[in-house]
C-alpha cells in the first residue's frame, strides 16, 4: 500500500482537481472527522449536521459518518473566503477513514494526503492530475 501527497503551489486552480479526489476517495459510510478553528463558528455549526464536537486546544474536532449530504456539500461548495487561500472547502482539515484507506484534505484542501492507496487508486489520481504541472502542485507518491 502507498501513499499520496499533494501541495496546491498555483493559487488560481478551480476546485475541480479537489471535487474528483473527493468523489473517487470518499464514499458514503467512512469514518469522518472535521477539523475547524475554534472561531470559526458558522462552519462549526455547519459541520455539527455531520457528527459530534470534541474540542482539542485550538481546534474542535467534529467526529461522525460520510453521509451523501455532506458529499454533496463538499461537491457542490464554493468558498467565497479566499483571502488567506485559495480554499477548496470551508473546512480546515477533513479526515476520512475507509478502514483500508485514509483521505486527509489540510489546509482548506490545498494539501492532499492518501495513505493506503492501491495500485488502482494511483493510476486514478495519476490520470486526474495529468492535466495540471509540476507548477501547480507538489505531488509525491510512494
Amino acid at each position: 500500500m502507498g501513499e499520496i501527497r499533494l501541495q496546491m503551489i498555483d493559487s488560481h486552480i478551480s476546485s475541480h482537481w479537489w471535487q474528483e479526489l473527493v468523489k473517487y476517495f470518499v464514499n458514503v459510510g467512512n469514518s469522518l472527522e472535521i477539523r475547524c478553528w475554534k472561531e470559526e463558528s458558522e462552519e462549526i455549526q455547519q459541520a455539527l449536521q455531520y457528527g459530534n464536537l470534541t474540542e482539542a486546544n485550538y481546534e474542535v474536532s467534529i467526529k461522525g459518518i460520510v453521509t451523501k449530504e455532506f458529499l454533496t456539500e463538499l461537491l457542490s461548495e464554493n468558498p467565497q473566503d479566499k483571502s488567506i487561500y485559495n480554499k477548496m472547502t470551508k473546512y480546515f482539515t477533513i479526515n476520512v477513514d475507509s478502514g483500508q484507506r485514509r483521505f486527509c484534505s489540510a489546509h482548506y484542501g490545498t494539501e492532499i494526503y492518501v495513505m493506503g492507496v492501491s495500485d488502482d487508486d494511483i493510476t486514478f489520481f495519476k490520470n486526474a492530475m495529468s492535466t495540471y504541472t509540476e507548477d501547480d502542485f507538489s505531488i509525491a507518491i510512494n
